[in-house]
């Protein structure tokens, strides 16, 4: 935290108290109905309100017990305190004592001695707080007390009535609980009493020698001293110093003069105390020059202090100060120089209201020393306008006579509200907010005072008499824009209060729900649109002209209502609001499109949000409103929503625990996150970095969580967003949080009760949020939160794990081999601290430059590799070696050290590609890297099975090297595969040949047989029934004679399951161990009954491995067949629909020979694509459904064959443009920058052809749709269907690929010549 606003004080003569308890300073003030509680400017203990009371009138604290009591209307409160030897110092309730029905609202506390308290309004009464609470003395007053104080060693009472020239003094005269009586003697003054206090004794010894001070209306402070120890007066009056006398201003101006003055006494005590450690703290500094001002001033300071005088300071508005010293006070003989001039200066600031209200501008000073040795003096000026200012000062500056530019500094301004926060706004550049209360009160903040950005400092105050729905700010806090139920009102917050300039009524259907400014030119500040909107789509644009920024005007041109709309939407909108600015301000475009900025957000019952953005067209007084972004949700009920300006988007569900984090450009989802039912979400806070990282504030009733983003990881499926803070204000006040918001510097303001919290960017890496985050950061402590982010969300170097990852999928081995390379010579002479280069001195157009394109896996686009042994020098593994040497042994800045090992497994993969790459294609390298990167990984987290993803299957499916990857493979499990290991690597989803797969599929089988020493048949029958090797299977069960149910199964086995009645006991088997739960082998009987249609139910849904399920069905009856066919259209194509998984669909539709469906499933949604009425899942919204890597399948795709360019080309120009832009934009959040200017510069699109087909041609030539001509296009068109057989199923199996023998010219052009 570095800075508080703890509400507004009581304009009360007892809402501060300030007091030294066992050696701490105690500082307490009221503000509403809470008590404040500090141990330091900065140091909040506790805020403590009380809620039976609309406002407390008064405090108090108990110097001996550290008790605090308070008053309101109907009761005192008093608390004790607790947990001091703990450190965690705290008060608690300890009693509350009612208060008389009859008497008037003001009180006054003083505390006595042995915890003895007491009150006084239309009567004195005194109670004893321990150990229980009962009323030991009572009197009735003939008018109500303004003033009651007992003295320090509570034998006197000095108390006085409003408007009353008279103190009464009570002398007690007896002791105890049963028997306390007083009597009481009278001060006569010749005006009203308006402020009385006793002297703190320099010593216990002195605690009987009463000294009482008074001030009174004619302004003289009159000092009243026991001359007469056994006198019947009491207290008789020793001296007077006339205030409007002592401090006379050198300057002859009117304006510098005022009639006001201001005094405090500073005890003996206090000021011998400050005075000690003046002189120590020059004694130990040595800084002190000889007839230096310092010395000078410290002399002086010294001999003032050798008499221990009392010190009376009176000062004036404009900071013209005398000091005066009180000696031997109490002395029957008083001599001339008993009060004497100590200093007379200048420049004493202290920030009085200049306000025409009296009770504004009166100031209470309260002076004290600090208990810390060289600690500073401290004054605490309570004005009475709401306002508390911490004043240090040395006081051999305070009292230096030479001149001084500046005697005291503020260390803190202690003000706010005097009710609960409910809404903050804050400007759009964050400089200013305006805070307001359920009763339509306000407070404009500026951010930083005197130049800097530690606080908020108040620069007007607004009370309005109507109900305010929203704020907005203009000119950075100059003026306020309210809306009310039916009209709209301007505020000039210039002055303070800020004053009502205008009003503009309207007459709208429905009620008023968003207040929003529309673009405004970038030079034109004078001239502001204002828009109200409806619930019912209604609004009006009032125009208002403010004057310029040197003008003071007090007249206004009044404001006027420009035009009227309505949003053409069909459906309703529930809420409408602007968007957070995020830091910057909305300017007017040339153009309205979906590039310009937004303004403001809507959402509908359905979980419809829409960004809105808007132009004014001043020629025909009419606004035209565009929708940038649609997105459907799928969340219901929404309660909560909030976007920024860089087209982020939040959404709470109805039941305010689930939130959703939605990117409005791509309509992505993000994030997803549901919190425990305690955690209800109140409110949602968008802010960002100079460089355009979002940040989100999430507000529940008593903390803020503030998410990040990280970058899109695809290849650990990482989290696109985590919460890197979590603000608790538990331990500052018991209030829920009414609102925050961010400031323009990044800090957060958070709003609790009538108290506003500024919380910086500081962030400590080493908490536990942020270390889970694995950051580049090797050092030790704090960090600014915007850094952070840009760790957590920048670009990558070339050398990061990741880039490297995303290279290998763009086809830039080469460029990998080069980055190995640079780091290895970068790390060869490198030390722990060395500035490390994220380019590895290599050249970012080495990424950027388009090369030869290939024809047979290759990737159309800057494949990177020029001429690869070129790039692969002779001792690449003494380098691999080299450099998995130095990354163990030094810390790379730019990484974590998870992040280097994930780099030493990355080139050890890479190795190993270079090993096999002369005899694979790029489709295979892809595979094998990912594949031995997974089983590296998974090798040091032994509990991870999880098997490679469909990415890894589809680019293996598509590689004409499948023979050399089954092979490596199997050598990965040392050639005895089993099923688990097969489906890991997803051996079944990617061989096309079927002979190979059956082959393999027999070897898993033998494999699965050998794996116990028993050598159980059960375990094999599946494979070996798939592969209709019924009589393989009963051969090993000959030899199991140890399995108990071997003479069973080998009768069964025996018999011909072409005849119905051995199908059916093979049925009645398989449901039996269906019901037993042996499910694989359950499937195993299925098929051989002939029912592969169950076989492969059991295996999808009972054992869910759709591998197997795959597996089962291609072995068994080959791709063409009807089960398989009908396990990808009715269960893999509806789950990829369901889960938004473009690499499963396109594997799919691709085995069912529809090619050019599976070149259309990488751009379009899926579900699209398909007949069905289920709605998709969240997570097929989610980011991870779009992975940057479907734009290289894409181009090595739509070019193969003819079908996939005729998917291709109905796939418009729109759509491919917005797909690889927003690829690009996922390589931007993935932090692989070069690779997003790569793809956008490289990119080729489809020449659109122009001809018409013909009746008997299903369209133009596809071929002619490429930039580049090429002969090895497979033409693999079926033919035509019926219309009834198009609507039966998706067609008959493709055609084998046939090579066409392509010519020499074609080939030369092919390769560049």
């Amino acid at each position: 935290m570095r800075a508080i606003l703890p509400g507004k004080p009581q304009a009360r003569l007892q809402a501060l108290c300030t007091t030294e308890w066992e050696g701490q300073r105690l500082v307490a003030y009221i503000s509403g109905n809470g008590l404040i509680i500090f141990s330091g400017p900065d140091n909040l203990v506790q805020t403590i309100y009380n809620d039976d009371c609309e406002a407390l009138t008064a405090l108090t604290i108990d110097e001996a017990s550290g008790k605090i009591a308070t008053a309101s209307s109907r009761e005192i409160h008093v608390y004790r305190p607790y947990g001091k030897e703990d450190g965690l110092l705290k008060w608690s309730l300890q009693c509350a004592i009612p208060r008389p029905e009859q008497e008037p609202e003001d009180v006054t506390l003083s505390w006595g001695t042995d915890e003895e308290l007491l009150v006084g309004s239309s009567a004195l009464r005194l109670f004893q707080t321990a150990p229980e609470e009962a009323e030991i003395w009572f009197r009735s007053l003939s008018k109500p007390t303004r003033i009651a104080l007992f003295s320090c060693d509570a034998d006197l009472i000095a108390s006085t009535g409003y408007c009353d020239r008279l103190i009464k003094l009570w002398r007690r005269q007896s002791y105890g609980a049963d028997d306390t009586r007083f009597d009481f003697t009278y001060l006569p003054h010749p005006t009203a009493v308006t402020a009385i206090q006793w002297r703190r004794p320099h010593t216990r010894a002195q605690a009987s020698d009463h000294v009482l001070y008074s001030i009174c209306g004619d302004q003289k402070l009159r000092i009243w001293a026991a001359m007469n120890q056994h006198g019947v007066q009491g207290l008789q009056l020793w001296a007077e110093i006339d205030m409007r006398a002592s401090v006379q201003p050198r300057q002859l101006n009117p304006a510098l003069q005022s009639r006001d003055r201001f005094a405090f006494i500073i005890d003996s005590r206090e000021f011998s105390r400050t005075t000690a450690a003046a002189v120590e703290r020059a004694a130990r500094s040595g800084a002190v020059k000889a007839e230096s001002k310092e010395q000078h001033a410290l002399g002086h300071l010294a001999e003032v202090a050798k008499s221990s005088p009392e010190i009376c300071v009176v000062l004036d508005r404009h900071g013209h100060m005398s000091a005066w010293g009180l000696e031997n006070v109490g002395c029957k003989t008083r001599k001339p120089t008993d009060v004497f001039n100590i200093a007379h200066i200048e420049n004493f600031e202290v920030s009085f209201l200049d306000s025409a209200n009296p009770m504004d501008r009166n100031t209470q000073l309260v002076p004290f020393c600090w208990v810390q040795p060289y600690a500073p003096f401290v004054l605490l000026a309570h004005h009475f306008d709401g306002r508390i200012e911490w004043l240090e000062c040395r006081l051999e500056e305070l009292f230096a006579p030479s001149p001084r530019q500046k005697r005291t500094r503020r260390k803190i301004l202690w003000t706010g509200h005097d009710g609960p926060v409910k809404k903050i706004v804050r400007s759009p550049s964050g400089k200013a907010v305006i805070s307001r209360t359920n009763d339509n009160e306000a407070l404009i903040w500026t951010q930083g005072f005197g130049g800097n950005d530690l606080g908020l400092t108040r620069r007007s105050s607004l009370k309005c008499p109507e109900h305010i729905h929203r704020s907005w700010l203009l000119k950075e806090g100059d003026f306020v824009v309210n809306l009310h139920h039916a009209s709209v009102s301007l505020w000039d917050a210039r002055v303070s209060p800020a004053a009502q300039v205008a009003s503009i009524p309207f007459n709208l259907e429905g009620h008023p729900i968003c207040l929003v400014q529309l673009p405004k030119p970038r030079f034109d500040t004078t001239i502001i649109h204002i828009t109200v909107i409806t619930s019912k789509k209604k609004g009006i644009v009032s125009e208002i002209l403010l004057p310029e920024d040197s003008a003071r005007q007090p007249h206004f041109r009044r404001p006027s209502v420009l035009c009227t709309f309505e949003l053409d939407i069909i459906d309703n909108i529930v809420f409408m609001l602007p968007v957070d600015p995020a830091g910057s301000a909305v300017w007017t475009s040339s153009t309205l499109d979906t590039f310009s900025k937004d303004i403001a957000i809507s959402y509908s019952r359905d979980g419809r949000l829409r960004t809105w953005t808007a132009a004014l067209n001043s020629d025909e007084s009419a606004v035209e409103w565009l929708v940038t972004s649609t997105v459907e949700t799928g969340i219901r009920d929404p309660s909560l929503a909030s976007a920024s300006s860089i087209r982020k988007a939040a959404l709470v569900d109805s039941s305010k625990t689930g939130l959703t984090i939605w990117d409005m450009r791509s309509g992505q989802l993000e994030y997803s996150v549901q919190y425990e039912d305690l955690d209800l979400i109140r409110d949602l806070d968008w802010s960002s970095t100079p460089d355009d990282q979002a940040l989100l504030a999430v507000g529940f009733p008593h903390k803020v969580v503030v998410l990040a983003q990280l970058r899109y990881d695809y290849l650990n499926v990482g989290a696109a967003w985590a919460p890197i803070r979590s603000i608790n204000i538990k331990d500052s006040t018991p209030h829920p949080i009414g609102d925050s918001t961010w400031l323009g510097s990044g800090n957060l303001l958070v709003g609790a009760g009538n108290q506003l919290f500024v919380y910086d960017q500081t962030v400590d890496p080493s908490d536990e949020m942020i270390s889970n985050l694995s950051l580049p950061v090797h050092k030790q402590g704090q960090m600014n939160l915007f850094d952070l982010v840009t760790l957590l969300n920048g670009p990558l170097p070339l050398f990061h794990p990741q880039f490297l990852s995303q290279c290998v999928l763009a086809g830039k081995l080469g460029q990998v081999n080069r980055v190995v390379h640079g780091l290895y010579k970068a790390l060869k002479f490198y030390t722990d601290g060395d500035a490390l280069d994220s380019f590895v001195s290599l050249s970012p157009e080495a990424f950027i430059v388009e090369a030869q394109t290939s024809n047979d896996g290759a990737l159309g686009y800057n494949t990177g590799y020029g001429s690869i042994d070129e790039e692969i020098e002779p001792d690449f593994g003494e380098v691999v070696a080299s450099l998995n040497e130095a990354l163990s042994r030094a810390s790379i800045p730019q990484l974590s050290s998870q992040e280097q090992m994930h780099l030493a497994d990355m080139v050890d993969c890479v190795s190993t590609v270079n090993k096999h790459q002369r005899s694979m294609d790029e489709n295979a390298t892809r595979y094998l890297l990912f594949f031995r990167q997974h089983m590296i990984r998974k090798s040091q987290a032994p509990l991870n099975h999880a098997s490679v993803t469909y990415r890894e299957i589809v680019w293996a499916y598509h590689s004409s090297s499948q023979d050399i990857l089954v092979d490596l493979t199997s050598r990965q499990f040392h050639g005895r595969m089993l099923w688990e290991d097969a489906r890991e690597c997803g051996l079944s989803m990617w061989m096309t040949d079927l002979n190979a797969l059956r082959a393999q599929f027999e070897i898993i089988a033998r494999n699965e047989y050998a794996k116990t020493d028993e050598k159980n048949p059960i375990d094999c029958s599946l494979f070996y029934l798939a592969l209709r090797k019924k009589n393989v299977l009963l051969g090993l069960w000959r030899m199991a004679a140890w399995n108990r149910e071997q003479a069973s199964t080998q009768r069964l086995l025996s018999n011909n399951f072409q005849e119905a009645r051995w199908k059916i006991a093979a049925l009645k088997n398989a449901y039996a161990l269906l019901g037993k739960r042996r499910f694989e082998y359950a499937a195993a009987f299925f098929l051989l009954a002939g029912n592969l249609q169950d076989a492969v139910n059991v295996c999808l849904h009972q054992m869910r491995d759709l591998q197997l399920a795959v597996a089962v069905a291609r072995v068994y009856e080959g791709d063409d067949g009807s089960v398989l066919r009908l396990l990808l259209k009715d269960k893999v194509l509806p789950q990829a629909a369901l889960e938004g998984d473009r690499w499963l669909a396109t594997w799919a539709f691709w085995m069912l020979g529809k090619r050019d469906l599976a070149v259309r499933s990488l751009i379009s949604p899926v579900h699209t694509l398909l007949d069905t009425a289920e709605s998709p899942k969240m997570q097929a919204r989610s980011y991870l459904a779009n992975d940057p890597a479907l734009v290289v399948l894409y181009k090595q795709l739509r070019g193969k064959t003819l079908q996939t360019l005729r998917g291709a080309s109905r796939i418009s120009p729109k759509e491919e443009w917005d797909f690889v832009i927003q690829n690009a934009r996922l390589y931007d959040r993935m932090g692989c920058d070069l690779l997003a200017l790569d793809l956008v510069r490289n990119w080729e699109f489809l020449v659109q052809t122009k001809e018409v087909p013909s009746q008997t041609e299903d369209g133009p030539d596809p071929r002619k749709m490429l930039r580049r001509r090429s002969s090895l296009v497979v033409d693999d068109l079926s033919s035509p269907k019926s219309p009834a057989g198009m609507k039966a199923g998706l067609g008959k199996p493709p055609a084998q690929k046939v090579f066409e023998e392509p010519e020499a010219n074609s080939l030369l052009d092919n390769f560049g010549f």
